[in-house]
């Protein structure tokens, strides 16, 4: 790369107006080619975002032992399901990546060595949704991976240590879904509206206090808030994207919730925007 070329592409990441947070509960693969309440929710809130510089996603969908981010100059689109229709695993996501953000990302994570990824690319927790915020896929995207071995205490002081990025124009996802027992879900049920167990609408209902509350060490210490929770979420892969969202949280912003809906009864849609008031 030439180096004017460099200087043109390192300046996207100078100082600007603070950008959102987002968190999206992607829910079924078949989101990415459906027309529905979640995918036109995720369409309407795109219209409020500014368009950013580029785009951070924390994936529930990249489980590592250690940090990592997608540090490739084009990312693959990664169909990491199976059962599907033909016309799911024909949908590509051309997002360019970003190498000087993930360098960014490696020089300002004090706390942990974060290492540079050049085999994954975008998995679908990333590209089922960003396409209906950005569809021309013309915004450099690059993926965050959750380290399993770390509690969520972990995650939330490490998405700290990432607010510096939101003053250069890179917009922060995190996308997994607030509630998330797959052993449970009534797929049979999964197209009627409203479905729910008790059990699931207890801890949404908890999860939205707690945030509405600024309550975060609450959704931090989830296992210890009660049996509802525990069933919410039996594994943490699709819970702690949130987390990474919400330690983003500035004291002048306020949650905007979206898409709050569970189907099959025990996978909660629930979507949040963080901004100013």
């Amino acid at each position: 790369m030439k180096l004017n070329s460099l200087y043109s592409i390192s300046q996207k990441f100078e100082p600007t107006e603070r950008m959102p947070v987002l968190f999206l509960g992607h829910g079924s693969p078949m989101n990415a080619i459906d027309n529905n309440i979640f995918t036109k929710g995720f369409e309407t809130i795109g219209k409020t975002l500014p368009k950013p510089n580029a785009i951070l996603c924390i994936s529930a969908h990249w489980e590592t032992k250690g940090t990592y981010v997608t540090a490739m100059e084009k990312p693959k689109t990664i169909h990491d399901f199976g059962g599907f229709p033909k016309a799911l695993f024909d949908v590509q996501y051309p997002a360019p990546g970003s190498p000087i953000l993930a360098n960014e990302i490696k020089n300002t994570i004090n706390s942990v060595t974060v290492g540079l990824d050049n085999d994954w690319g975008l998995d679908h927790g990333t590209w089922s949704v960003v396409k209906f915020l950005y569809p021309k896929a013309d915004i450099p995207v690059i993926q965050m991976s959750i380290d399993y071995t770390q509690p969520a205490s972990y995650h939330y002081a490490l998405a700290k240590e990432l607010a510096s990025l939101r003053r250069k124009g890179v917009l922060i996802i995190g996308s997994g879904n607030s509630v998330h027992n797959l052993g449970t879900a009534a797929w049979d049920k999964i197209s009627t509206p409203g479905y729910a167990f008790e059990w699931a609408t207890i801890a949404n209902e908890k999860i939205k206090d707690f945030i509405l509350k600024g309550d975060h060490h609450s959704l931090i210490h989830f296992d210890k808030q009660g049996k509802e929770m525990l069933l919410g979420i039996p594994t943490p892969e699709h819970y702690l994207p949130m987390i990474y969202a919400l330690a983003l949280q500035e004291k002048d912003e306020h949650p905007v919730f979206y898409n709050d809906s569970i189907v099959a009864g025990s996978l909660n849609m629930l979507s949040i925007k963080l901004d100013k008031r």
